[in-house]
């Protein structure tokens, strides 16, 4: 399968009668990913890579066509590095941290998103998603040839499930006919539509607001920087009433333009429609293809709780926000790294099945902090009274010349890593210690003498020392604490990110690269009073 967009040739998931079909009873899987977009297939890599055998089911061919998603956030590419797919992404990606905010046709200012200096990974890359999944695929491919245990099925359509105590049984359609399958658990990564959800009953409430965003995508050549420029009230006719433009690979750039509510949506996607839009922001003299063209509404909705029994939820399937913000599929990736380690530590018996509840406690107080920030954006962008539009505007008057004034300016506030404050697996925090990497924090990457910190952090459970000692190969109720001793002499820059103004610490790190605790000094009780809370376990036999 070719996209002659963008030039390049994707694989298909792998389709052929499998033994399942014809056997005489269903066969039991660990856990059944529903869904093969860019959180489906993160899902099941994380999962196969930590030896959880892992089938995926996705009702189509392959990689979905369409740049959709195109911002990926730092965060994001952490959690893919740790997956072994970030290097082809930023090497195709386009890397930038700078960005613009217009009023009319007058800059009001411009913003760094990665002004601290060491840091391995940039603030943001612009990727198609078919890029995205594409890198992710062919990460499957390779951890499959080194034995990973994942298996994909394309052309597998889930078309009904039963929930039991102790598993889920779910009948697949397929060009073969159907046949049924088990699963000790279900994961529904099929996005905002899910299917899995419809089919289980349950809500996904929230809000839509009353506006329509028109997507171009534009194959050009253009000596605009590669900067994220956004317009409010932009001068260039027809542009509606804000307007944003982006670069991505393969000389495409991402325009949307802002519609209003009452449209005629079949009259606005004609392409000579679209044409005289583009040609009033562009201008005469550039000359450009319309490559793929969309009509979106801004709508914030989530399910109420990401768990139920055996069957779990995912990305855009348990939560979706406004594009504005790229807080989409890049919350969508913190969902995976928040589940994968859980549900491991649950499958191996290591931790009870209750530790999944704060997977749904951790990722809906991320999602209701992804809403907050995509509706106080879309009110900024899409003032909904005269009044409203006197204040937004007044605001953009004072940014200009006060750098005050710029935080209030909300031309959609990028995705930031979620950080779980007052999760019930935090413990022990000492408070002298540096506020950015308290408990429930993501680790901030910090550079060392032949590497980088992340890159130290990338399987199970850790104990950060930084000028300070704590014994190797620990184990307690059966889960491994790797140890990792590092100086503030030797990194002066973890002096700053984790020290402060103290001698020396000691971190509880998660699997996904959160702090659980942490203390001046090595203590074995509190440490091990911390890992039990981590993995919410008592200590008992499970």
């Amino acid at each position: 399968m070719v996209d002659v967009r963008y030039n390049i040739a994707f694989k298909l998931y792998p389709y052929a009668q499998v033994k399942d079909q014809t056997a005489d009873k269903p066969k039991r899987h660990k856990v059944v990913v529903i869904g093969g977009g860019p959180i489906g297939l993160a899902t099941a890599l994380d999962l196969g890579l930590k030896g959880i055998p892992v089938l995926l089911l996705d009702d189509h061919d392959g990689i979905s066509m369409g740049s959709k998603a195109i911002c990926f956030s730092k965060r994001a590419l952490e959690i893919v590095d740790r997956l072994g797919c970030c290097d082809a992404m930023v090497d195709k990606g386009v890397v930038w941290n700078l960005g613009k905010v217009f009023h009319k046709d007058s800059k009001v200012y411009d913003f760094n998103l990665l002004a601290e200096k060491h840091h391995y990974r940039p603030a943001f890359i612009n990727l198609q998603q078919p890029y995205f999944e594409k890198y992710i695929f062919e990460g499957i491919e390779r951890a499959i040839e080194n034995g990973a245990p994942i298996e994909i099925r394309g052309r597998n359509r889930l078309t009904s499930l039963v929930q039991h105590d102790d598993y889920v049984t779910l009948d697949v359609d397929t060009p073969d006919g159907q046949y049924q399958v088990e699963a000790d658990w279900l994961i529904a990564c099929d996005g905002a539509s899910s299917p899995t959800r419809k089919m289980m009953g349950l809500g996904f409430e929230g809000r839509i607001f009353e506006d329509n965003f028109l997507i171009a995508d534009v194959k050009m050549t253009a000596d605009f920087p590669t900067e994220r420029w956004f317009w409010f009230e932009p001068s260039f006719k027809g542009s509606g009433h804000s307007a944003l433009l982006h670069k991505q690979p393969d000389n495409l750039w991402r325009i949307d333009f802002q519609l209003g509510w009452d449209i005629d949506r079949e009259k606005e996607l004609k392409p000579e429609n679209i044409r005289a839009r583009v040609d009033a922001m562009l201008g005469d003299k550039v000359d450009y293809e319309l490559e793929w063209t969309s009509i979106y509404t801004f709508q914030c909705r989530r399910m109420e709780k990401f768990l139920h029994g055996r069957v779990i939820f995912a990305g855009d399937s348990a939560h979706q926000v406004s594009p504005f913000g790229a807080r989409g599929a890049n919350s969508g990736i913190q969902d995976v790294d928040n589940l994968a380690w859980k549900l491991q530590l649950v499958i191996e018996g290591k931790a009870p099945k209750s530790l999944l509840n704060s997977y749904s406690e951790e990722r809906v107080a991320a999602a209701n902090e992804n809403i907050s920030n995509s509706t106080r954006a879309t009110d900024f962008i899409t003032p909904k009274s005269d009044i409203s539009k006197t204040f937004r505007n007044s605001v953009l008057k004072l940014a200009k010349q006060y750098e005050f004034a710029r935080p209030l300016v909300n031309s959609g506030r990028l995705s930031l890593p979620a950080i779980y404050d007052g999760s019930s697996l935090n413990s022990a925090d000492t408070t002298n210690l540096p506020d950015r990497t308290r408990a429930g924090a993501p680790i901030t990457d910090a550079p060392l003498a032949d590497g980088w910190l992340l890159h130290q952090l990338t399987n199970g459970f850790y104990l950060m020392c930084i000028d300070a000692k704590a014994p190797n190969n620990l184990k307690i109720n059966g889960i491994d604490i790797n140890t990792l001793t590092l100086s503030s002499k030797d990194h002066p820059i973890l002096a700053e990110r984790y020290l402060g103004d103290a001698k020396s610490a000691i971190y509880l790190i998660r699997p996904d690269q959160h702090v659980a605790a942490r203390w001046y000094e090595y203590n074995a009780d509190e440490i091990t009073k911390a890992l039990k809370i981590a993995s919410n376990n008592n200590g008992k036999a499970l």
